[in-house]
């Protein structure tokens, strides 16, 4: 891991020094979408979750899970987030722990919905630069590749950029453009690493509430985790 920032400095200077220093420009637009998409995932399919089928406040859930949210978004990895996760969620969330034990571990290993936008907006970028113009069939390749293989991504950091090339591979786009991202890859791993685990919390909230076993939590208030 010492040498990795070296390694990283070597790939994209010589992506600049064969493709010009313009081909960088386009690398801060796909940080800005990737961080856009995964937010608004998070504000419209989580909190209309939560909300719907959890009967939570979005805003109790987001204010009593920020910290597992930070700890992601710091460390880059699902496992690691894991037991800070699961306590969150059954002290300040009302998740029990049967359900918190069962739900969150399975959800940190398939559970990749931030990954599988990640991968998808890079493809696309990668597409953009390569001058590859995708169809509609291709779209959709895209679309079923990433959320395979966010599926078997592991939940360690940049996992997410090395099954990118199972999906570039898929609708046959050059391997050569994870060089493109890489430089940035953590940056887009922070973000997709927080959604994962906002996303493991908002199942096991689901979970907990259509089995009738969520423990009503009042503001600023915790439950036991027993």
């Amino acid at each position: 891991m010492n040498f990795a920032p070296i390694g990283v400095f070597a790939l994209i200077a010589w992506v600049v020094g064969t493709s010009g220093a313009e081909v960088l420009l386009p690398l801060a637009k796909v940080i800005f979408v990737v961080y856009f998409v995964n937010i608004l995932h998070a504000v419209i399919v989580y909190s209309g979750a939560v909300r719907i089928w959890g009967g939570m406040s979005p805003t109790q859930f987001f204010k009593g899970f920020f910290e597992a949210m930070a700890v992601a978004f710091s460390t880059c990895s699902s496992s690691a987030t894991l037991p800070i996760s699961m306590r969150l969620a059954q002290e300040n969330l009302g998740v029990p722990k049967e359900i918190s034990s069962f739900v969150q571990p399975l959800g940190a290993t398939i559970n990749m919905d931030g990954t599988a936008i990640y991968q998808g907006v890079c493809a696309v970028f990668i597409a953009g630069v390569f001058g590859i113009e995708l169809a509609l069939p291709q779209y959709l390749t895209i679309i079923v590749a990433a959320t395979l293989a966010s599926i078997g991504t592991a939940g360690v950091p940049g996992a997410g950029m090395i099954m990118l090339s199972l999906v570039l591979e898929t609708v046959g786009l050059p391997l050569e453009g994870i060089l493109l991202v890489a430089g940035i890859d953590r940056i887009l791993d922070m973000i997709r690493t927080s959604m994962n685990v906002t996303g493991d919390a908002a199942g096991a909230v689901v979970i907990a509430a259509s089995e009738g076993e969520l423990i009503p939590v009042s503001p600023g208030a915790t439950v036991s985790g027993d």
